[in-house]
């Protein structure tokens, strides 16, 4: 009886210390790209992230094919295998964690800086980073908003060939915004 009582008290124990986790399925991302030959702008409201807010752990994932563009041409060479060969390369993923943490009261309504750092993954790439990461807490909904640029080279992404150069840019400026959920989920 005594081995049957600690089993059960350990089962309902296990599953009342669950944490909190901010999560999102519908995150939004875009890219802009702008030379003195056209501007280039795509967005992807497909972005899937979480963050634990007891550890700082962040991870991100977005597939590649859901960036929609102005013009249909433009989607068409950002997926095919001779620039980002989205078939190939399906999702960009970023796993890290929130960096000072400790200082963030994700309980209370404010606005807070937070330091990420970890690996981005994009064209079979994979490379460290360290950006900011702005959150926001109003009447308990957590957002989270980041802006940042990522040089096309460093993750093998090459000038199409045969393209002018001037109608792509180098560098993209990226920018991440977030609408958390919070869910209950049991600790391991």
């Amino acid at each position: 009886m005594k081995k049957l009582l600690f089993a059960l008290f350990t089962s309902v124990s296990f599953v009342s210390v669950a944490q909190e986790k901010l999560s999102t399925t519908t995150g939004h991302i875009k890219f802009f790209s702008t030379t003195a030959a056209e501007n280039i702008e795509a967005n992807n409201y497909k972005a899937v992230s979480a963050i634990t807010p007891e550890t700082g752990k962040v991870v991100f994932s977005v597939p590649m094919q859901s960036f929609e563009f102005e013009k249909a041409l433009m989607q068409k060479h950002f997926n095919s295998d001779k620039f980002l060969d989205t078939k190939q390369f399906p999702t960009a993923k970023f796993k890290g964690s929130i960096q000072n943490i400790e200082r963030l009261n994700l309980t209370k309504s404010g606005s807070y800086d937070a330091v990420v750092l970890g690996d981005l993954t994009l064209h079979g790439i994979t490379k460290p980073i360290k950006q900011n990461l702005k959150l926001k807490i109003e009447n308990g909904k957590v957002t989270g908003y980041s802006n940042f640029d990522i040089t096309l080279a460093d993750y093998n992404i090459v000038l199409p060939s045969g393209k002018p150069t001037e109608h792509v840019a180098k560098t993209v400026n990226v920018t991440v915004d977030l609408n958390f959920n919070s869910t209950l989920t049991a600790s391991k």
